[in-house]
C-alpha cells in the first residue's frame, strides 16, 4: 500500500503526517531531514517499548541515527507532575540540546506527556509523533495540544505545541488489545458523527470488517479521521471555535473518567463513545435532532462492542450534581458557563453554551437510573 500524506497548514509551524504500513522501518529516512546531529532521544512506556522499541531503533539505525530512550509505566496515571518531572531531567541528564529532536512513541498519555515536555524543555523543542494506538494516531498526535492530567480534571495542565512530524504506521495496530483498538474507534467514529455523514454510514458498513484487520480499511479510517482534524486544526489552530467540535462527546466523557479515577474501568476512547451517545440523547430531548439519531448512534456503537451506557462502566459513579460539577471543570467553561457539543443531526455537530440544565440533569438522572 502507498503511503498517504496529510498536510497540517499553520504557516512555520506546517508539518506532514504520514499514514500507511511499513513507516517504522523508515523512520529513520523520515526524521534525519530534521537533525541537526544524528541522535534523538525517545520517550515511551513500558508495554509499547516491549513491543515496537527495537523495531524503531532498526528503523532509526538504517540513517545512521543514535537513540536514548525513557520507557514510563503504561496508563492514564503517567500524565502526571511526576512523569513530567522525570522526563524533563531524564532529558537534561542526557544533554538535549533546543535543536535536537524528541521522539514521542506511544499512546495518548505518552503523546500528550512528551509534548508537553518538549514544549517547556530549554523553553521549547521540536518533537516527532509516533503513535501506536489507534486513538493516538487519529487523534492526539495531531494539532498540537499537549498537557498532563489534574485531580480536579483532564488535560488541564498544558500547552499548545505543534509536532515535526507524526509518522502512523497502521501496522502496529495489530498488536493492539481488541479493548484498547474499540478505545481508539470511539474517537474515529466521532468525525463522522461531528462532521461528515458519509463517513459515519461507510464506517457502518465497514467497522466491522475494520476491527477485524482489514489493512486497507484501517488506513483510509486513519487518513480520513487525519483529514478532518487537520482541517479543523488549520482553521482554529488554539480552539477558540471551531476546534471545540473536536470534543464531541468529551465534555460527558472527562467527568466520566474522573469520576472513576483515571483507571482501567473506563479508557479514554469508551468515555468518548458514551459521551457521544449522551450527547446525542440530549441534543433529541432538546428538540435539535430527531430521536432516531440517538438510537442510530447507539446501534452503531454497540454494533462495534462498545461501551453505550452508564450501566456498562463497572463500579459506582456519583449522582447527576456530581458529574455535572465534574463537567463544570472542563476547558470549555467560559465566564463559569459549560460549553457543549451537541448536534443538529448526524453529521451536523454545533457549539453552544445554552445548556438546560434541568435537561442535562435528567438526561444523566436517566442513565444512572438504567445502570
Amino acid at each position: 500500500m502507498t503511503i498517504d500524506t496529510i498536510r497540517v497548514p499553520l504557516g512555520e509551524r506546517s508539518y506532514d503526517i504520514c499514514v500507511g504500513a511499513g513507516l517504522m522501518a523508515r523512520a529513520g529516512a523520515k526524521i534525519a531531514p530534521f537533525l541537526p546531529r544524528p541522535r534523538v532521544a525517545v520517550l515511551t512506556d513500558e508495554n509499547v517499548a516491549a513491543a515496537h522499541l527495537d523495531a524503531l531503533k532498526a528503523g532509526l539505525a538504517t540513517d545512521w541515527i543514535d537513540v536514548v530512550s525513557l520507557a514510563l509505566p503504561a496508563g492514564e496515571a503517567t500524565k502526571s507532575w511526576t512523569a513530567l518531572q522525570q522526563s524533563v531531567e531524564w532529558l537534561l541528564s542526557e544533554r538535549i540540546e533546543r535543536h535536537d529532536v524528541l521522539i514521542a512513541f506511544g499512546g495518548g498519555v505518552i503523546g500528550d506527556l512528551a509534548g508537553f515536555a518538549a514544549a517547556i524543555l530549554r523553553r521549547g523543542i521540536r518533537f516527532v509523533q509516533i503513535p501506536t494506538s489507534l486513538l493516538a494516531q487519529v487523534d492526539s498526535s495531531v494539532g498540537g495540544k499537549t498537557a498532563i492530567n489534574s485531580p480536579i480534571g483532564k488535560n488541564l495542565i498544558g500547552a499548545f505545541h505543534q509536532p515535526s512530524l507524526v509518522l502512523a504506521d497502521i501496522d502496529v495496530l495489530g498488536t493492539l488489545t481488541p479493548r484498547d483498538f474499540l478505545a481508539g474507534y470511539g474517537e474515529v467514529v466521532k468525525y463522522g458523527m461531528l462532521g461528515d455523514l458519509a463517513f459515519f454510514e461507510w464506517l457502518e458498513a465497514n467497522g466491522p470488517a475494520l476491527a477485524a484487520g482489514d489493512a486497507g480499511l484501517r488506513q483510509y479510517a486513519v487518513r480520513r479521521s487525519v483529514e478532518m482534524k487537520a482541517a479543523i486544526v488549520a482553521r482554529d489552530e488554539t480552539e477558540q471555535g471551531d476546534r471545540a467540535l473536536l470534543n464531541l462527546g468529551h465534555t460527558f466523557g472527562h467527568a466520566l473518567e474522573a469520576a472513576t479515577g483515571y483507571s482501567d474501568r473506563l479508557l479514554h476512547g469508551e468515555g468518548v463513545a458514551v459521551g457521544c451517545a449522551l450527547a446525542f440523547e440530549m441534543s433529541s430531548r432538546m428538540g435539535l435532532c430527531s430521536q432516531e439519531d440517538p438510537s442510530r448512534v447507539r446501534a452503531h456503537l454497540k454494533a462495534m462492542d462498545l461501551k453505550v451506557d452508564l450501566a456498562d462502566i463497572p463500579g459506582e459513579l456519583p449522582d447527576a450534581d456530581t458529574l455535572i460539577d465534574l463537567m463544570g471543570q472542563d476547558k470549555k467553561v467560559i465566564a463559569g458557563q459549560l460549553r457543549m457539543i451537541l448536534a443538529r443531526g448526524i453529521g451536523d455537530a454545533f457549539v453552544t453554551s445554552d445548556i438546560p440544565l434541568d435537561v442535562l440533569k435528567s438526561v444523566l438522572s436517566d442513565a444512572l437510573a438504567a445502570r
